[in-house]
């Protein structure tokens, strides 16, 4: 049993010159985690993802690395946060790719790894072609969550 049995081999896919706005809209009515970027041709080059979205809307100094820990003292409203997402809407989603914040598997990957990485990355997991880097598909709570439940005891 492989990460290709648990797969959907028709996720949504954003490509890199789609705008952060479609970006966005798309997390939201999907209300997905993370969406695979891929190029032209269908190579995985990462994700897009909520993660992304709050770094966005973030205040610079808590993001800095050695910056803020926390911010009781800082008193952004919605609007201002809504105003630095704003700011970057018409920008290509390839400005806030993630390509280390979620795992990838092979079509191979055992079923019980597949689940790992799914596990310990808190967001879908594309599934990559390890010879020519195009998605494949995506394993994510649901899929598994659906195809556990089908199975008969």
């Amino acid at each position: 049993m492989t990460a290709s049995l648990v797969m959907n081999p028709h996720p949504a896919v954003l490509h890199k010159d789609e705008l952060i706005a479609a970006g966005i809209d798309k997390l939201m009515t999907l209300r997905y985690r993370n969406i695979p970027v891929v190029s032209d041709n269908g190579t995985y080059l990462g994700s897009f993802s909520m993660h992304c979205l709050l770094r966005l809307v973030l205040p610079k100094a808590v993001l800095v690395e050695g910056g803020l820990d926390t911010a009781p003292f800082v008193s952004d409203t919605l609007k201002d946060l809504r105003q630095r997402l704003k700011d970057v809407e018409n920008k290509p989603v390839s400005y806030c790719l993630a390509q280390t914040d979620v795992s990838v598997v092979g079509p191979d990957t055992p079923l019980v790894e597949t689940l790992l990485a799914l596990y310990h990355s808190h967001a879908s997991v594309p599934v990559v072609d390890p010879e020519s880097q195009r998605l494949l598909g995506l394993v994510s709570y649901w899929d598994v969550g659906h195809k556990i439940l089908e199975q008969t005891i």
